[in-house]
This record gives C-alpha cells, sequence and structure tokens, in this order.
C-alpha cells in the first residue's frame, strides 16, 4: 500500500485505489514493450534465415548458376547448381569481399577467415570459414550437389556471409597449399545476398 502525504492539510491518505488503477495500464504497457522486442527479434531472425548468390562467367569463361543458402540451427545448408563447366574437380570458396566487378573476379579478395587459420579441407580439421567442398563437374560440365557445413552464418556475428562473394575455380583444390589452395584461375563469381 503507498501513502500520499498532503502538506497543507498535513494529513497521510491511502492510495490503494490509485495502485489498482494504475497496475493493469503498467502491465499492458510493459506487455506492448515485451512483444515489440520479440517481433522484432523474429523478424531480423526471418531476414537472415537465408541467402542466394547468382553466379556469373569471369572474363571468357561459361560457368554460372546459383546457390542457395538456408541457416538451419548451427549449420548452413548449400545448395549448389551450375553448368557451363569444364568437367571434373573445382575448388570452391567464399571470399572476403563481395565484389566481383574485376574481369577475373580478383576483386573478390582472399578467402572469407575471420579466425586467421591455415587453409585446408573442410570436412578434415583447420580451414577457412570460406573453404568450401570441391565441385566435381559432370561431362556436360554441370554440378548439382547439397551439403551442410558448420561455422558459417547468415546475418551478424564475424561469422556472416551475406554480402561476400562465392567463387568457382578452374581446377581443384589440394586442400594444402597456402593461402588458397592452388586452384587456379577464378572462372566464376557472385555475391552473396539475404533472401
Amino acid at each position: 500500500m503507498f501513502f500520499n502525504y498532503n502538506r497543507k492539510e498535513s494529513k497521510v491518505y491511502p492510495t490503494k485505489n490509485l495502485e489498482r488503477r494504475m497496475l493493469p495500464k503498467i502491465l499492458c504497457a510493459a506487455g506492448f514493450v515485451a512483444l515489440a522486442v520479440v517481433s522484432g527479434a523474429a523478424s531480423a531472425d526471418t531476414a537472415a534465415a537465408s541467402a542466394v548468390a547468382q553466379i556469373e562467367p569471369t572474363q571468357g569463361n561459361k560457368a554460372k548458376g546459383v546457390v542457395e543458402f538456408t541457416q538451419e540451427g548451427d549449420k548452413m545448408h548449400i545448395v549448389i547448381k551450375l553448368s557451363g563447366l569444364t568437367p571434373g574437380l573445382h575448388g570452391f570458396h567464399i571470399h572476403e569481399k563481395g565484389d566481383c566487378s574485376a574481369p577475373d573476379a580478383s576483386s573478390a579478395g582472399g578467402h572469407f577467415n575471420p579466425s586467421g587459420v591455415q587453409h585446408g579441407d573442410p570436412m578434415h580439421g583447420t580451414h577457412h570459414l570460406g573453404d568450401l567442398s570441391q565441385l566435381t563437374a559432370n561431362a556436360a560440365g554441370e554440378v548439382q550437389l547439397e551439403e551442410t557445413l558448420p561455422g558459417i552464418t547468415l546475418g551478424t556475428g564475424p561469422n556472416n556471409i551475406v554480402g561476400r562473394s562465392l567463387i568457382v575455380h578452374a581446377g581443384p583444390d589440394d586442400y594444402k597449399a597456402q593461402p588458397a589452395g592452388n586452384s587456379g584461375a577464378r572462372v566464376a563469381c557472385g555475391v552473396i545476398k539475404a533472401k
């Protein structure tokens, strides 16, 4: 119970009724604030739940396609559909800059590597976060692959890949040569954009 002191009359009046009238209003306002916070967080998570990269050929090449990313908890599901490649293995990486403007895609920078570790196989041991599995193009030069990898994220934080680029290389990644696996020229590039 609260008391209201009136100095003029030197009396103390209980304000229990005031308390009863204000409590529902205070609780209602707090509820609206909590709902707004939860809704904002949910929409931020939803906006960053998936991303896509339209892959375009670099100068003199024909490789193109689409790569889709879907965040599934602490893992990333990746769906890759490409064409116009030479048959065989091709290195495939996330690069630090979302810039494919140079004719040879050198504007994309080096591999995405926020931890500053050595290049390697993403399925075994230490590797850049940008190191992805080899692509195997069939006799028609097409790739259709799905994989799930840990570590990379969409939206925020140091492992966020939105705004970075994907590079397809001319040759296979040996997963040993530093800093990039000796995969050869960059034959295609695409910027990763949130859906």
